[in-house]
């Protein structure tokens, strides 16, 4: 057997932290339970907990899954990890053969070029969120990333003039499609995709999803503290989810979560300091500059697809406008630590859920 399936009775306490483009922060989950070999029916083979873990993405990509036998988990990893790994070759924009590279590369395109369903999914939710948040997450914004990841290289701010030209190419609003060809047009010269802010909670989710298809549904999959959530384990009411804090190594809360997506965005990790200010990872479509507050950001919405957009928008509004942002979208719940004049600020909407009682979080 996989040394890396076998059922723990505790399992360990991690905080995962994102790395590359794909936004920092921290979700450690803890699974505390004291029975792991619970009988689904009398006549069924008992549930047991399985672990596994691949590096993917830039990151710890870790699934957990409860399932009879240790064939049938076998399955279960190998399907999702494949999964991740064909749209890591669909989004990434670090392998210059990835499908969004090469659209990339044709741009500026005559006409809308036909796209894969991956990419046309991960499109739509991108500009769904961007007109929701007014282009605070903006999935154009691949040439000013290129831009700051040469910054955090070489500690030093881009150029006045790299800036300006980057900016000519950025804005959701340069997208062209073709619903009937599930086509896309990059109109600019330049233009760049950047699935950053909303890839690995896709790739969340559809590992999940693949992994529900084989009939497990007490699963949950984590990419580098971007979650996709199944059933609740059995015995339990959910997931005990640990909520990011400003220190990436505690966490803030924990909290009891089934079948939703949770996100989290911050520059805990992901950050440069240049002349004395600390610029984050996570850089704000509309003026072209990393951010300087600090604050870690966690969502929960039906999705991780979802939640992993939403964050990096909530990131770039800041406390107050994110929330307000959130506060009237329907399913989703946003959390915002930040520091205001060194203390320590909670902003959160008012369905965002308390923690576990009898846990610390930490």
């Amino acid at each position: 057997m996989n040394p890396a399936l076998q059922p723990r009775l505790f399992p360990r306490c991690k905080s995962i932290g994102r790395t590359g483009r794909f936004f920092s922060g921290v979700i450690s989950f803890l699974l505390l339970q004291l029975t792991l070999v619970i009988p689904s029916m009398a006549d069924a083979e008992p549930l047991k907990r399985y672990e596994a873990r691949q590096r993917q993405l830039g990151t710890d990509v870790q699934i957990i899954l409860y399932a009879g036998s240790d064939e049938e988990a076998e399955a279960a990893f190998r399907a999702g990890f494949s999964r991740i790994e064909k749209l890591e070759r669909v989004l990434s924009d670090y392998d210059q053969q990835s499908e969004a590279s090469r659209l990339g590369q044709l741009s500026p395109m005559a006409e809308p070029e036909p796209v894969s369903p991956d990419l046309w999914q991960a499109l739509q939710v991108s500009v769904f969120v961007s007109r929701k948040s007014d282009g605070a997450f903006d999935v154009t914004v691949g040439p000013l990333s290129r831009l700051w990841r040469r910054a955090h290289r070489q500690r030093e701010l881009p150029s006045t003039e790299r800036l300006a030209a980057a900016r000519q190419a950025v804005g959701y609003r340069l997208l062209r499609f073709d619903m009937g060809r599930r086509a896309v047009q990059l109109t600019r010269p330049g233009m760049r995709l950047d699935f950053g802010g909303i890839g690995k909670g896709m790739a969340a989710d559809l590992a999940l999803e693949e992994i529900s298809g084989m009939g497990l549904r007490s699963a949950l999959v984590d990419c580098g503290g971007d979650m996709a959530l199944g059933d609740a384990p059995p015995g339990r009411g959910g997931w005990k989810v640990g909520v990011a804090g400003l220190d990436p190594d505690k966490a803030e809360r924990v909290v009891e979560l089934a079948n939703v997506g949770v996100a989290t965005s911050g520059d805990a990790h992901q950050y440069v300091q240049i002349k004395g200010v600390r610029y984050s990872h996570i850089v704000d479509p509309r003026t072209g500059i990393g951010l300087v507050n600090r604050s870690s950001v966690t969502v929960i919405a039906g999705n991780g697809t979802l939640a992993d957009a939403v964050a990096s928008a909530v990131s770039v509004l800041g406390p107050r406008r994110g929330t307000r942002l959130v506060r009237h979208w329907r399913g989703v719940e946003t959390q915002v630590l930040s520091v205001k004049k060194d203390i320590l600020v909670r902003s959160s909407t008012p369905g965002f859920p308390d923690k576990v009682r009898g846990d610390t979080g930490k």
